[in-house]
C-alpha cells in the first residue's frame, strides 16, 4: 500500500466514523454561519424549554425531549437536559461578549465545548437553535427548534423552518420530537439536546 492510499484509507476511516456518531447529521463543506439573534438577553433564556423538531442525533433517544438552563454565580449557564428516564448535566458559556447569542456548552471535562447558536427567540415562546463543527471538509450540524410548552403553533413553526432553510440548513431532515404523555408520574425529567 502507498502512502498516498494510506492517508485515503485514514481519512475514510475517520469520516465514516464521524458519520456513524452523529448520524444523519454529516455533510460535504464547511459550516453555514448563520445570523444570530441581535442583542441576545442570556437572563431572559433562563428557565425551561421543550423540544419540538429537531435534526436527529444518533445521542439523543427517547422520548419527552427538554432542557433547563439556570445562571451560576459565576456567570455560566448551568445546563440539565432530560428525557423520560435519562438526564445529563452541562455547562455553558458564551465566549464573546460581543456575541451573546453564541454559547459553548460541556457535558464532560477535558472535552472541548460544543458550539450553541441562538438564530432567533422571543424568549416567552419559541427558539431556535442550531450548531455546527467543522471536520476536514465536512461538517455536523445539529439544531433544535425550541418551545416553552410542548407545542407551537405551525405558523411559528413555519417561520422556524424556514429561518434555517435560509441559512442553507436541509429542513426536509427534521424530525419531530414526541412530547405526548410526559407529564404523567409527577413531571419526570426528560433528555433534550446534548452537544
Amino acid at each position: 500500500m502507498n502512502h498516498s492510499n494510506f492517508h485515503v484509507k485514514v481519512l475514510l476511516a475517520l469520516l465514516t466514523a464521524a458519520a456513524a456518531a452523529h448520524a444523519q447529521s454529516f455533510h460535504p463543506g464547511r459550516c453555514p454561519q448563520p445570523s444570530v439573534q441581535e442583542d441576545f438577553d442570556v437572563t431572559k433564556y433562563m428557565g425551561t424549554w421543550y423540544e419540538i423538531e429537531k435534526l436527529p442525533a444518533v445521542f439523543e433517544r427517547g422520548k419527552c425531549n427538554q432542557a433547563t438552563y439556570s445562571l451560576r454565580p459565576d456567570g455560566t449557564v448551568k445546563v440539565l437536559n432530560a428525557e423520560l428516564l435519562n438526564t445529563i448535566q452541562g455547562v455553558a458559556k458564551v465566549k464573546d461578549s460581543s456575541k451573546p447569542a453564541i454559547l459553548g456548552v460541556s457535558f464532560f471535562k477535558g472535552v472541548a465545548d460544543g458550539p450553541y447558536w441562538v438564530l432567533s427567540t422571543d424568549y416567552r415562546s419559541y427558539s431556535l437553535v442550531y450548531s455546527c463543527t467543522d471536520y476536514f471538509l465536512f461538517h455536523v450540524d445539529f439544531a433544535w427548534i425550541l418551545a416553552r410548552t410542548r407545542v407551537l403553533t405551525e405558523d411559528v413553526m413555519s417561520r422556524l423552518r424556514d429561518t434555517l432553510s435560509s441559512a442553507g440548513v436541509d429542513v426536509n431532515r427534521l424530525a419531530a420530537s414526541n412530547q405526548t404523555g410526559c407529564d404523567a408520574g409527577g413531571g419526570m425529567f426528560q433528555h433534550a439536546h446534548h452537544m
